[in-house]
């Protein structure tokens, strides 16, 4: 006679197995998910600011090895689900930004700055409670009127090409609504079935550029110019919308952040990567909740492996930089930027929220707006640094206004 199945206890503890098999997938998801919907944006910011398409492929490439390699020492030290990405809002910013004074060996040397004033806040607390006392509203309102141009790339591109770029904003809104964290990776994929019809219908020609990565030094020029314009603006968006949100994430999962080696290392990272065309390295934000979350199994004392687990295939994932670059270079105008609008209009809509959360900081704030998404260039610095600037000279004058009217 059979013996009879063992009962199953609620709440027992899974199997060893599907312990390690859940955040393994969810680390494997991670990087999929993080890698695939920002890339564009990626390489649309350091074109702007002067890329070549082998600059570019570099740059994707130094960045992903280098926070792949940081991320596995992170989680691995910290036993945290720490992950690590690129600066997407940062690239959108670069994206609006466009060339300055020195072309792109100044942009290298502003990403130098950058990377060594994200190290700084990790030894200096000083400087992280400076940062903290730029007003939320108008970090956040400068960051959604760089990106207002961006987002509009779809639907001018719809205008100008919509039988190539309806399929991908329909797969994007499909996706949305069935499976929003895949939308952007499934709007890739039929962006890049769109280009491969595009060159066997003979519309792209031959494909130029390299398959294989390969890294391409550039010696960082320095000047306050692009100082001004892009490495602190950088710095500020890089802080306000990646790395304190990061933490704020991880919190709201029940862990602490590593903050002083999160900061040195993604510090280092971003001036390791500077000379090869990195531009900034920062705590996920949006992806680390599917490496902290349930998605990697229900013992918490193990999700750090999901981190882990993102880390490697960040660097498998690595490999393929140059031949993504040679592929998206041969598409159909406005094809590439649709899939990069298309991947910030949810970062958009949540600066805009937070832009005018406050009801006392909204004049501020729409000016910061305003002058930002107006692309204002001024003694050879870009306009976010001077949507931060007036709208701090605006809060402050309404500030004092309002205090005289109380007295």
């Amino acid at each position: 006679m059979p013996k009879p199945a063992p009962a199953v206890v609620p709440g027992a503890t899974p199997d060893r197995s599907r312990q390690l098999s859940q955040p393994i997938v969810a680390g494997v998801v991670t990087a999929l998910v993080g890698f695939t919907s920002s890339f564009a944006v990626v390489l649309a910011g350091l074109r702007a600011v002067g890329a070549s398409p082998a600059q570019a492929a570099s740059g994707l490439l130094a960045l992903t090895l280098i926070f792949g390699v940081s991320v596995l020492w992170l989680s691995w030290r910290s036993k945290v689900p720490v992950t690590l990405a690129w600066s997407t809002p940062g690239a959108a910013l670069l994206a609006g930004a466009g060339t300055v004074d020195g072309g792109w060996p100044a942009a290298v040397g502003a990403f130098l700055v950058t990377g060594v004033l994200i190290g700084l806040t990790g030894l200096i607390p000083a400087l992280g409670r400076l940062l903290a006392r730029i007003p939320t509203s108008l970090a956040q309102a400068m960051l959604a009127g760089v990106l207002l141009s961006l987002c509009l790339a779809p639907f001018a591109a719809l205008g100008n090409n919509p039988v190539q770029v309806a399929p991908v904003i329909i797969c994007w809104l499909v996706m949305m609504k069935f499976a929003p964290r895949w939308s952007v990776p499934a709007s890739l994929a039929v962006a890049l079935a769109v280009i491969a019809i595009h060159l066997f219908t003979g519309g792209g020609g031959n494909l130029e550029g390299g398959f294989l990565p390969a890294p391409v030094w550039t010696v960082p020029a320095f000047s306050m110019q692009a100082v001004a314009g892009i490495a602190l603006p950088l710095f500020i968006v890089t802080m306000a919308s990646q790395n304190i949100p990061g933490v704020a994430v991880l919190k709201s999962f029940g862990y602490t952040t590593p903050w002083a080696p999160s900061m040195l290392v993604t510090g280092a990272g971003t001036m390791l990567s500077a000379p090869f065309g990195g531009h900034a390295i920062n705590l996920a934000a949006l992806s680390a909740a599917l490496a902290a979350g349930n998605e990697a199994g229900g013992d918490r004392s193990r999700r750090w492996i999901a981190a882990f687990t993102s880390g490697l295939a960040y660097l498998g994932l690595a490999l393929f930089s140059a031949a993504l670059v040679t592929v998206v270079s041969a598409a159909p105008p406005g094809l590439l930027e649709a899939v990069a609008g298309l991947a910030l209009i949810g970062t958009l809509a949540a600066s805009v929220s937070s832009a005018l959360a406050v009801a006392q900081e909204r004049i501020a704030a729409s000016v910061t707006f305003l002058v930002a998404a107006s692309g204002l260039s001024f003694a050879g610095v870009g306009a976010a640094f001077w949507a931060l600037a007036a709208g701090l000279l605006v809060r402050w004058v309404l500030k004092e206004r309002a205090t005289q009217d109380q007295g």
